[in-house]
């Protein structure tokens, strides 16, 4: 089941409105890190988003981190550095293995 009315860029919008510090507790530790977005791709899911949706949310929340947070661990440092030096495509690409990863 497929809801066309789930809305990539508010993922974008949401990660805004979180306060810097919930998103330094997100990121102290890789694995919670993992887990936290895992929960998010589910959420995603269960409002009907496909793979292609769910990327480009991860896309979205991905970018504005790399702009606005600062790597907690050498993992999100390499992802950071990954994402910066990437193109649009890349960058999509990765988005798709980082909902990989977390599924």
């Amino acid at each position: 089941m497929n809801n066309y009315n789930a809305d990539p860029n508010k993922a974008e919008e949401t990660v805004k409105e979180m306060n810097r510090k919930t998103i330094q507790e997100k990121l102290e530790n890789f694995d919670e890190f993992k887990f936290y977005l895992s929960s998010k791709i589910e959420v995603g899911k269960n409002l009907g988003m496909d793979e292609e949706q769910l990327a480009k949310s991860a896309e979205k929340v991905a970018g504005y981190l790399a702009s606005n947070a600062e790597p907690q661990n050498r993992e999100e440092a390499l992802l950071q550095e990954l994402w910066k030096v990437g193109n649009e495509e890349e960058r999509h690409k990765l988005a798709h293995m980082l909902v990989k990863l977390a599924n």
